[in-house]
């Protein structure tokens, strides 16, 4: 057993097993660049409002900063019986500069020292999530512009339903981004307030200045009450919950690649570089990558439950329990910025089988709601329009032809109101180019779309 830093009103050191049991630091390490900036501007403050002496201000600023450049350089030896981050980086500065460096701690806890580092740290990962929406966002613009005039089926419950454009089709991923950034935008506001001066939970008695240290750290308020704000970890359920949706985008995503893979659907070619073969069989390209990241959209939402479940039942203030909301978060910005990572790099080499996915539109009757709407124009109530068409279908398929494949004489033999128009508004790039309102999927009104979805980012 090893004497502890941290001894208090304990008489005995800490057994070997709890030291290893408790510890953190194997993980929150991660953390020491938060730590330290937290602790560079904690100090400036004890400077400002005398706490601190100038000498002690500049000594503890320029020590913390040599620990950095150590940290970096691999010159830091992590100690398991000094728990955590923050009592490491503490023990190394007294072993640098001296007493003074005792005299940091001077008006905070390791409770709001944590939360506020969690938050510095999280920010930044924030950023980087939205960086990486908003490059993908961009990937899926150019495809969507690329393969704005090719047509594909509209599926619903998996069957073929109406004609669509790719790139429309495309669009809508983009807007389901675009509900993700909108989430990441708001929950940064609210990771963005800083606990620091709650202490451990009930604020201190030295005349700290809150504000300037917030100032400092470019926070955009403090966490007003100082219980909640060392015990509260909504922030952090908050942003696993917005990458869990995150991540069913994404996997919804993956399952249509997926499918589009098959030879089955055949509508597009990955690049090589994101795919892998068999082991047995030759002939096999497996989508491993789309795979994987339908698989770990279950990762991150196994996060969400394991941080819900941690604070469900805590009682204010803060609790050792809180020592286990790091790992599921970190796990969780690597998942999600690797997944955006790779459709950046997927999807810009992604090709479509143009002429594939023409001839599946074409293969199941998918204009029979235009033919529907045609019956509505010249006269006919949507629901005898409806009725006429699901004949006019039977028709087909008993003859084994497509809608446009039907004479004029057989489909009079349903309405007389049936001219010869009528194989425009049935054509799949008819259908296609009669919805050109927002919104719609004609290659117009997609290119709009486009160009509006750029000027807005």
């Amino acid at each position: 057993m090893k004497d502890s830093y941290i001894k208090g009103r304990l008489n005995m050191p800490t057994d070997e097993f709890v030291n290893e049991f408790t510890a953190s630091v194997n993980f929150d390490k991660k953390l020491y660049r938060q730590d330290i900036q937290g602790s560079i501007a904690h100090a400036t403050m004890l400077g400002k409002v005398g706490i601190l002496s100038a000498d002690e201000e500049q000594a503890i600023i320029s020590g913390l900063t040599e620990i950095q450049q150590d940290i970096e350089q691999g010159n830091f030896s992590w100690s398991l019986e000094l728990e955590d981050v923050h009592m490491n980086i503490e023990r190394a500065l007294v072993d640098k500069i001296g007493e003074a460096g005792k005299k940091l701690h001077t008006g905070r806890s390791r409770n709001d020292q944590v939360a506020t580092d969690i938050r510095l740290w999280l920010r930044e990962q924030t950023d980087v999530v939205l960086e990486k929406i908003t490059e993908l966002q961009k990937v899926l613009l150019d495809l969507a512009e690329r393969e704005y005039k090719t047509i594909m089926p509209g599926f619903t419950h998996l069957q073929v339903a109406q004609p669509v454009s790719f790139g429309h089709h495309i669009l809508a991923w983009h807007a389901m981004l675009g509900r993700d950034k909108q989430r990441f935008v708001n929950c940064r506001q609210r990771i963005n307030q800083m606990p620091l001066g709650a202490a451990a939970l009930a604020g201190t008695t030295f005349p700290i200045d809150r504000e300037l240290t917030a100032k400092l750290l470019e926070f955009e308020g403090i966490c007003e009450n100082s219980l909640d704000a060392v015990s509260d970890r909504d922030f952090a359920l908050e942003f696993v919950a917005d990458s869990s949706i995150l991540m069913t985008h994404l996997s919804r995503f993956s399952e249509e690649i997926i499918l589009w893979m098959s030879a089955q659907f055949d509508f597009v070619v990955l690049p090589d570089e994101f795919c892998t073969g068999s082991s047995i069989m030759p002939q096999k390209k497996n989508p491993d990558v789309p795979e994987l990241i339908r698989g770990k959209a279950a990762r991150v939402y196994g996060n969400l439950i394991s941080l819900l479940s941690l604070m469900k039942s805590q009682p204010l203030a803060y609790n050792k329990d809180n020592q286990e909301d790091k790992e599921p978060l970190f796990d969780t910005v690597t998942t999600i910025t690797d997944s955006l990572h790779a459709y950046c790099k997927m999807l810009p080499d992604m090709q479509v089988n143009r002429n594939k996915t023409l001839k599946a539109a074409a293969a199941g009757f998918a204009t029979a709601t235009d033919l529907a709407d045609y019956l509505v124009r010249k006269g006919l109530t949507f629901r005898d329009a409806h009725d006429v068409v699901g004949k006019v279908v039977g028709l087909a398929i008993n003859s084994n032809k497509k809608l446009d494949e039907l004479d004029l004489t057989e489909l009079k033999s349903f309405s007389a109101v049936i001219e010869d128009d009528v194989f425009a508004a049935i054509s799949l790039e008819g259908s296609v180019n009669a919805r050109k309102h927002p919104g719609g999927t004609a290659p117009q009104q997609v290119l709009q779309a486009i160009a509006k979805a750029r000027n807005d980012r």
